[in-house]
């Protein structure tokens, strides 16, 4: 559709309301005037007052072609207006019959009249082809980057819930095994103090056992030592290979080690410090040496 055509589309309201006014307005016209003087003087006038408004409304439609604007002859076209309006409302009080249908036509020009302004309004904003589908495709634009970034938006939010619940889910996890091995482990400790402490515990094994250290400690009977839990002292490396000990040299130098302090030194210390000193025996000659050394198989 062109542009005239869209135009002449537009105008078509305010032209049938023209239409209808002028022609209404030279009825009147005619039927007023024509008992009190010729039809043809009647008709003349009613044409003068149609054609003063006709002519007005062509230069103000020319002028607002032009973009320009004259207020005298927007007056003149409203008085013209007017003037038709004030015809029609006074035929309308004269005659006697049906003058409320006369009286509900008489603002026909004044809205005609309105609706050339309303339309030179829209002419004023109205907008090329060109135009209207440059505005639409930068709408169009905005709301479908509007729309990719709601999803955008969306979806981060649903990856973050994602992973925030699975974090916490592990984290839970995690939580509870530590926690069930903090418990596993206090009862493990607590069980193995409790029958290394234990004097029954002792008792029974040292009965189906052989003592590990009868004798070390006058008086006391020989009981099942637990090993016990802790931090353990490395023992230096040898740099040269140590001669091998006989018996009775073994059995001096334990018994040296054992009664270097007082109370004598339990097993352990000794055999700590009979290899810290550089001595090299096997564990076995060195544990019979030290049952040898405790039974006072070898004199002090």
């Amino acid at each position: 559709m062109s542009a005239v055509q869209r135009e002449a589309k537009t105008a078509l309201p305010a032209i049938a309301m023209t239409a209808v006014s002028m022609v209404l307005t030279l009825a009147v016209v005619v039927l007023w005037l024509g008992p009190v003087m010729p039809w043809p003087v009647a008709l003349v006038v009613g044409l003068g007052i149609d054609g003063g408004w006709l002519a007005t409304l062509a230069y103000e439609r020319r002028l607002a072609a032009q973009g320009d604007h004259n207020r005298a002859v927007t007056a003149v076209g409203w008085s013209f207006g007017a003037l038709a309006t004030g015809v029609l409302v006074a035929h309308a009080l004269s005659v006697e019959h049906d003058a409320g249908a006369w009286l509900a036509v008489a603002w026909l020009p004044i809205a005609a009249k309105a609706l050339w302004l309303v339309h030179s309004l829209w002419e004023r904003t109205a907008l090329t082809s060109n135009a209207l589908a440059l505005i639409q495709g930068i709408q169009q634009e905005a709301r479908d980057e509007a729309a990719v970034a709601r999803a955008r938006l969306r979806a981060e939010a649903s990856t973050e819930e994602t992973r925030l619940t699975a974090v916490t889910a592990a984290g839970a996890r995690v939580a509870r095994v530590q926690a069930k091995t903090a418990q596993t482990l206090s009862a493990a400790w607590s069980m193995l103090e409790s029958t290394r402490k234990g004097e029954e515990t002792g008792r029974a094994l040292t009965s189906v056992t052989t003592p590990v250290t009868p004798g070390v400690t006058p008086g006391v009977t020989p009981r099942w030592e637990l090993p016990v839990w802790g931090p353990t002292e490395p023992v230096p490396a040898l740099e040269t290979a140590a001669p091998l000990l006989s018996d009775e040299v073994l059995d001096a130098l334990v018994e040296e080690i054992r009664t270097s302090e007082e109370p004598s030194l339990s097993y352990r210390e000794m055999s700590a410090r009979f290899r810290a000193a550089g001595h090299a025996a096997s564990e076995v000659r060195l544990r019979a040496a030290w049952k040898r050394v405790a039974a006072g198989e070898v004199a002090v």
